[in-house]
């Protein structure tokens, strides 16, 4: 059975606008090859619409005069998708969020999703470790990760770092994704 030393996976966090799953309005992306970060992008993305929620602004800080002017999903889509090639799994916590945001955003531009499965870290810390919280802060504190939670990057970047982590302790969590 293959460890974590042998796959190469995206570990994916996405910041919405409002509560609708096309709404994406940052995206954090870190890929992990051989237990390693190999490489990572953020972005800013337009939503199409411009009416934030004030609730998802509270919790990201994002608004609308920030992302005005940059490229909407589909536009960054070519780019981002080279993230993806060659990559065994995703990775997210909470990865049914992150999952249909990924898919309605690729479905809504018209672009295709990624086949790739996805490995939920939340799932992943329960089955590993007996903590009284498997929300994203409380897994990163026992781990001792540094997080900056609801920026994108620094999510996605510590759903990597945990993903490795859990990976190595419980190896036969890989297997109910590949």
């Amino acid at each position: 059975m293959p460890d974590v030393n042998d796959v190469r996976f995206v570990a994916i966090d996405f910041e919405t606008a409002d509560p609708k799953r096309d709404s994406a309005c940052a995206v954090g992306i870190v890929v992990v090859e051989g237990g390693e970060i190999v490489a990572r992008d953020y972005r800013l993305i337009r939503p199409p619409r411009a009416k934030f929620n004030p609730f998802c602004v509270q919790v990201h800080g994002i608004h609308w005069a920030d992302v005005c002017d940059e490229p909407s999903f589909g536009d960054l889509w070519p780019e981002l998708s080279m993230w993806f090639r060659d990559v065994d799994f995703i990775v997210a916590h909470n990865a049914a969020f992150d999952k249909s945001v990924l898919h309605t955003c690729c479905r809504e531009s018209g672009w295709d999703a990624p086949v790739q499965p996805f490995l939920c870290t939340v799932q992943l810390s329960k089955k590993t470790w007996a903590l009284p919280s498997n929300k994203l802060p409380a897994v990163c504190a026992h781990l001792g990760i540094t997080l900056n939670h609801h920026n994108a990057a620094s999510d996605a970047e510590a759903c990597a770092l945990i993903a490795v982590s859990g990976l190595r302790e419980n190896p036969a969590f890989l297997g109910k994704v590949l």
